[in-house]
């Protein structure tokens, strides 16, 4: 089979390097190279990624072995049905390793089409680290490299205003663009850069927070033989991931120009607020993931698919997204009712096996964040407690217990969290259960025991869930509430 590169495809003409992106791993390879393909093949947006190793240790030497080449596998289910396509990704021109050739890693801020920064360097990738100086080469954090390299840029064009750049972050932290700015001025303060570069990239560049949304389970090793029989090149890089697509920029009528994804088939929202994006995903997605976990693997099931698939299991999902958490947002609810639609596609992809258990770890922390929101506006909206929400509440406080029917369950948590039911669950008297549980400010932030008749409907259902188990304990407990 004859290796993967530019000859052998065909692909020899050379893109200018417009965009310099920090991370060579699975998922920037699978969504932010996809995206700029797109640009370049529907609009002629002729950019060319040079790849930037953030760590020591990565895959550039093999990308560069294959001249920045690869196949991007995406399956899925769209509107019910199954969607396979693949595509070769040849948008990277070159590979940098600023541990082996500091130079070559300098020289990326010289270039002169250059345009847009790129990340995703891990969500401990955008982090301060006080011993990183501009001497060393390079420094250790993201940050820390990303200072050096504008302070090259404009040094070299002299402080160029034309040359400043569009810094796009894709780590998974809110506000990532705005924290990533706030680390760099810090970095210019402590190594005492001067001020006429302070005012460059405050005034001349631009900082966009990022909302990013695709699962990517990287490269399939345990069907690789399948994916291999499609192709007739050998590609050492291969990457799979899921059809769905979904990049939020917080962004003007200037970014939307830079990047004009309007003119493609490609969901980015260049928006000039994210955050309602992001409550919708971290409620509706996120959420979904968070309230079902305990009651399902409590019901019997392994898997999300499982869990949408089955008709006690998957109705409780639906109804407790659709008329529970959808009702209370405040946003357009036919773009949130054809969002969620999408998220329930995604739980059914056949391609990705999704592990109950994975969802897991820290939920107590998530539950608060991602669940407990919608539960406490939907009583105060409504003026009545949320029947699905409370119940898959009341599901994962009895998860805590640690066993269910006679099997241990291999609690994911804090030592504290934990250790804190282990004590709450030695009574087994679930009315103290319910008020300890609600009433830990550890745990919520708050006392969750004062909310007008949430004790009460906790303790209910939890007394169904032990007398009757998790199905029938629901409908018993929705007659009675």
């Amino acid at each position: 089979m004859k290796k993967l590169n530019r000859k052998n495809t065909g692909l020899e003409n050379k893109l200018p390097i417009k965009i310099v992106q920090f991370g060579e791993g699975n998922f920037l390879r699978a969504f932010v190279d996809y995206a700029i393909q797109k640009l370049n093949n529907t609009v002629n947006f002729n950019a060319g990624v040079a790849v930037v190793q953030p760590i020591d240790r990565g895959l550039v030497n093999m990308l560069n072995e294959q001249e920045g080449l690869y196949t991007l596998f995406m399956k899925g289910i769209v509107k019910g049905k199954e969607v396979q396509e693949k595509e070769l990704i040849s948008n990277i021109e070159k590979g940098v390793n600023p541990y082996t050739d500091f130079n070559e890693y300098l020289n990326l801020a010289k270039e002169e089409n250059l345009e847009f920064i790129i990340s995703n360097t891990t969500e401990a990738g955008i982090a301060f680290v006080g011993s990183d100086t501009a001497e060393m080469q390079p420094p250790s954090s993201f940050p820390a490299k990303l200072t050096v390299l504008l302070y090259e840029r404009y040094k070299h064009f002299k402080g160029d205003i034309t040359k400043g750049l569009t810094i796009i972050p894709c780590e998974l932290i809110n506000y990532n663009s705005d924290t990533l700015k706030e680390i760099i001025l810090k970095y210019i303060d402590d190594w005492k850069l001067e001020e006429g570069f302070k005012t460059w990239l405050i005034n001349y560049s631009t900082f966009h927070n990022t909302l990013v949304d695709r699962i990517v389970p990287g490269y399939p090793k345990d069907q690789i033989e399948e994916y291999n029989s499609q192709l007739n090149y050998e590609d050492n890089l291969i990457v799979s991931a899921e059809k769905f697509f979904l990049w939020v920029i917080e962004g003007d009528e200037v970014l939307k120009e830079k990047l004009p994804f309007h003119k493609t088939d490609l969901d980015v929202k260049i928006v000039n607020d994210m955050q309602p994006y992001r409550t919708r995903k971290v409620r509706i997605l996120n959420g979904a993931h968070t309230s079902i976990f305990a009651l399902s693997y409590l019901y019997g099931n392994e898997t999300v698919k499982e869990t949408v698939d089955d008709n006690f299991t998957g109705n409780f999902i639906y109804k407790a997204i659709f008329e529970e958490v959808i009702d209370i947002l405040k946003m357009d609810k036919a773009e949130l009712t054809s969002f969620a639609e999408e998220i329930f596609d995604r739980f059914r992809n056949p391609f990705i096996k999704h592990l109950l258990s994975s969802l897991s770890l820290n939920a107590i922390s998530k539950f608060k964040v991602r669940v407990l929101p919608s539960l406490l506006e939907y009583i105060s909206i409504k003026n009545k407690i949320p029947k699905h929400l409370t119940y898959a509440f009341a599901c994962l406080i009895r998860y805590y217990k640690g066993s269910w029917n006679g099997k241990e369950i291999l609690l994911n948590d804090s030592e504290a969290v934990i250790d804190t039911f282990k004590n709450i669950w030695t009574t087994n008297n679930l009315e103290l259960v319910a008020k300890q549980t609600l009433s830990n400010k550890d745990f919520w932030d708050q006392d969750l025991s004062i909310i007008p008749n949430l004790t009460k409907a906790i303790v209910l259902a939890l007394e169904e869930i032990e007398q009757n188990g998790i199905e029938n304990g629901f409908a018993s407990f929705s007659n009675k509430l």
